[in-house]
């Protein structure tokens, strides 16, 4: 069974690698190990990866922490993962002054604040899955043809994407890893589930440390080297 893994590079980052030392995933490793353990017969046909560039001035390292993804980014290609870009948006804002949990927000004491988003990610990722959905349709039934499409995200709001896949194209499974840890206290996106044939709930410490990239990764250029500080 040819699959193709959509992966939401922010959910996954923050959901589940910030803080470990286990950034340099090597996701082609990991998703093709799960992809296995769900259904021995599956095989991995595509990888699409989207994410946005870090902004430097907002960085827990400042340009280091771009370089840092960048150099993720060439390892992940040399892999064979096609990676698309969405945008970030910095906008200035006015929110509630945080006091204490205790002490309930107000609008009557607000504060200044940068706001950052990331943009067309969500939207990406949902006419990506459905587009190749369409193409498998119109292309002949052969040993290539994808046959099913799995999501790494948490994110609800790709929830209607595949209701539409689902209903529109119910000759694909459809998969969903979440990327969270085992033993967190966090509900699996209940809205998700409902529109999946299966649904992988977290990912191990020790499944990440098992899929790591070597520290240097060979590309057509230059080396990609694993960052120092990961």
């Amino acid at each position: 069974m040819q699959t193709a893994f959509f992966i939401d590079g922010y959910n996954v980052f923050y959901g589940l690698l910030a803080g470990t030392p286990y950034k340099w995933l090597d996701l082609p490793s990991l998703l093709s190990a799960i992809n296995h353990e769900q259904d021995p017969r599956s095989q991995v046909a595509e990888i699409h990866y989207f994410t946005s560039p870090v902004q430097p001035a907002l960085a827990t390292r400042g340009l280091q922490s771009k370089q840092a993804q960048d150099t993720y980014v060439r390892a992940l290609k040399a892999y064979g993962v096609k990676v698309h870009w969405g945008r970030h948006r910095l906008d200035h804002r006015k929110a509630p002054r945080f006091v204490s949990r205790k002490v309930q927000a107000s609008r009557q004491d607000q504060v200044d604040i940068w706001n950052l988003e990331e943009k067309e990610t969500d939207v990406r990722i949902a006419i990506a899955m459905y587009r190749l959905a369409a193409k498998q349709r119109r292309e002949d039934a052969s040993e290539g043809r994808i046959q099913q499409i799995v999501l790494v995200s948490g994110d609800t709001d790709l929830a209607p994407a595949l209701e539409a896949i689902r209903e529109d194209f119910p000759h694909l499974r459809i998969g969903i890893i979440v990327p969270h840890h085992n033993g967190g206290e966090r509900t699996p996106p209940g809205s998700l589930q409902n529109n999946a044939n299966w649904m992988r709930r977290y990912i191990s410490n020790e499944e990440l440390e098992a899929h790591q990239f070597p520290d240097r990764v060979p590309t057509r250029k230059k080396p990609a080297d694993k960052p120092s500080y990961w």
